[in-house]
């Protein structure tokens, strides 16, 4: 969502991040947490996150391979191959940073890796997108190079 060189987070994975803050308190009912982890500095993230006005958990994973471990964060070297190196393999993704969720359950001081998703799976879990699928036109993505060419910062919108 946010490479340690970048100056903004990804549009398409603020536009999902948009979604967050309504719903943490519904999660939070159900003994449920939530928190996302990029790889830039906090500093940047935190200055990022007042931006956008968001107030979910955000950490930093800059200088660990969190991200690598799950898939969603790709050294340079990775990226010059040719083998699929995204969602669980059938992919080749050309990023450093790509979308995806990993969900962890705790029990008894256990941490269990339980699932995650990736690419286009996240979209059952953006609410926008579930509502433009019930209008006459829907996501209108089908004349678009990019599936999310239209998508914007919610601040840059309109500019």
């Amino acid at each position: 969502m946010f490479g340690p060189d970048w100056e903004a987070g990804c549009k398409s994975c603020s536009f999902y991040a948009d979604h967050f803050d309504s719903m943490i308190v519904h999660l939070n009912q159900r003994n449920v947490g939530m928190v996302v982890a990029s790889r830039a500095p906090l500093e940047k993230l935190e200055a990022f996150k007042r931006r956008m006005g968001w107030k979910f958990e955000w950490l930093s994973s800059y200088g660990s391979d969190f991200n690598r471990d799950f898939g969603v964060s790709f050294t340079s070297e990775e990226l010059r191959k040719d083998a699929p190196n995204y969602n669980f393999g059938t992919t080749k993704f050309s990023h450093d940073e790509a979308p995806g969720l990993s969900v962890f359950y705790k029990d008894d001081g256990s941490i269990y890796h339980t699932y995650s998703c990736y690419s286009r799976g996240l979209d059952m879990l953006i609410g926008a997108y579930n509502h433009l699928d019930l209008v006459p036109k829907g996501r209108d993505e089908a004349s678009l190079a990019y599936t999310m060419e239209w998508v914007r910062l919610h601040d840059e919108y309109g500019k």
